[in-house]
């Protein structure tokens, strides 16, 4: 069956709930052991001091470890890349950061895509360095040539273990070829070691971009956007191989960053209505951009779905790479932050708030908001600057979208 199919009932068997057909929430910091032989059995898989018997499955022990919730929700979020298993965590953040610092160590090249959300760059730049792991940025649009010339000049190719890439990029939607990644990490692999590629796939993700199928071992989520679309929950997740995931989920355990029942309950609701949801922002977003593009106040739209043959490389990878152009976009009004801001403040049906991918349209200023933490000289080189606005397109009617931006954009004098 196809994922939104599943979504309904996968995991989950009513019989073992007194038939309710919607999982409860497990609202519980512990289980119930039927035997101490049972206890044993259980934490022994858990600490991975056997290998379980044929058709053995690791049973209830302690909410930081398991939970019902959480493990259904896993299993139907791993359906929709068909990757062999999912972590789920109390934040996107929470995420990204657990998976640094479980595959990289002191004297390691971290390779990242730039621009990144500001929380990821902050962690990379400033936190990374204090435990002697090195970093080494690129932007979109440089070849894979010169990727590779920028790795050999640093003199630490034999150090890189890990790729990071968010594609397309907060906020410019600038897309970085995967496979071109994965051909990187290749490179630099050894037999001990796979350099391990590593993709933010919130943009896009779970519908319209499959990054595990472009050879990333990592598809890195936060679950806050469009996993959970309501704009009620703070989640995170990574999908992967059954093998690389277990190795997150261990220290997830001892981190303590793992989703609570709640959260997972609510992302089990959300996950039911996921593709409709983006679908229906896809195509709300499609127009809103050409709408956009006419505006005589408008300098510049950033949007995957104006992309056309003539934009050459860049329109071929977004054929290759997407399945469609999403709900993100960006423009540059004419002017600076002042008008940005007159634009931003005149706004009645959309909300000024960050975040994206929920029901509701959402407005924010990236260069003083998401991305303040940046290197305001390095935004600038990016083209994240004082007259870009971002907008994440919702589910409301199209032709009310679009009148809330006609009318602000009035505004700006």
């Amino acid at each position: 069956m196809h994922p939104e199919s599943l979504m309904m009932s996968y995991g989950y068997k009513p019989e073992l709930s007194e038939g309710a057909i919607k999982c409860p929430i497990f609202q519980t910091s512990t289980f119930v052991f039927k035997s101490a032989e049972e206890g044993k059995a259980f934490f022994e898989l858990a600490y991975g001091l056997r290998a379980p018997h044929e058709k053995e499955e690791m049973g209830l022990i302690y909410s930081r470890i398991n939970n019902p919730d959480l493990e259904i929700l896993e299993g139907r979020i791993a359906l929709w890349e068909k990757a062999g298993d999912c972590a789920v965590f109390e934040s996107g953040m929470s995420a990204i950061t657990t998976v640094m610092l479980e595959f990289l160590q002191p004297g390691d090249l971290l390779l990242t895509s730039s621009p990144v959300y500001g929380g990821t760059d902050h962690f990379i730049k400033h936190f990374l360095p204090k435990f002697g792991i090195n970093f080494l940025e690129f932007k979109p649009h440089e070849t894979y040539d010169q990727i590779m010339d920028r790795i050999e000049k640093s003199g630490m190719g034999d150090r890189l273990a890990m790729i990071f890439v968010e594609t397309p990029a907060n906020p410019t939607n600038a897309l970085i070829d995967l496979a071109d990644m994965r051909k990187i990490g290749d490179h630099f692999s050894t037999e001990e070691k796979r350099v391990l590629l590593a993709v933010d796939n919130t943009y896009m993700g779970p519908l319209w971009q499959k990054p595990l199928d472009w050879g990333a071992d990592f598809s890195i989520y936060s679950a806050t956007k469009y996993l959970g679309g309501h704009s009620d929950v703070i989640a995170g997740a990574v999908v992967g191989s059954t093998e690389i995931v277990k190795r997150v989920k261990t220290l997830r355990t001892f981190l303590g960053n793992m989703a609570g029942p709640w959260t997972g309950w609510l992302l089990l609701r959300s996950l039911e209505t996921l593709k409709i949801r983006m679908e229906e922002q896809a195509r709300n977003a499609q127009k809103v951009a050409h709408w956009l593009e006419n505006h005589p106040k408008v300098e510049k739209v950033f949007y995957l779905g104006l992309l056309k043959p003539e934009d050459g490389e860049e329109y071929e990878l977004f054929k290759r790479q997407y399945t469609s152009p999403g709900a993100m976009l960006s423009f540059d009004v004419k002017g600076g932050e002042t008008e940005a801001f007159q634009f931003l403040n005149s706004l009645k049906l959309i909300h000024l708030a960050v975040s994206l991918g929920s029901t509701e349209s959402l407005a924010q200023h990236p260069a003083t908001m998401t991305h303040a933490g940046v290197d305001p000289a390095h935004r600038e080189e990016l083209g994240i600057t004082g007259k870009m606005v971002r907008l994440s397109i919702g589910v409301e009617n199209h032709e009310d979208i679009i009148r809330d931006i006609e009318q602000a954009l009035e505004t700006i004098g």
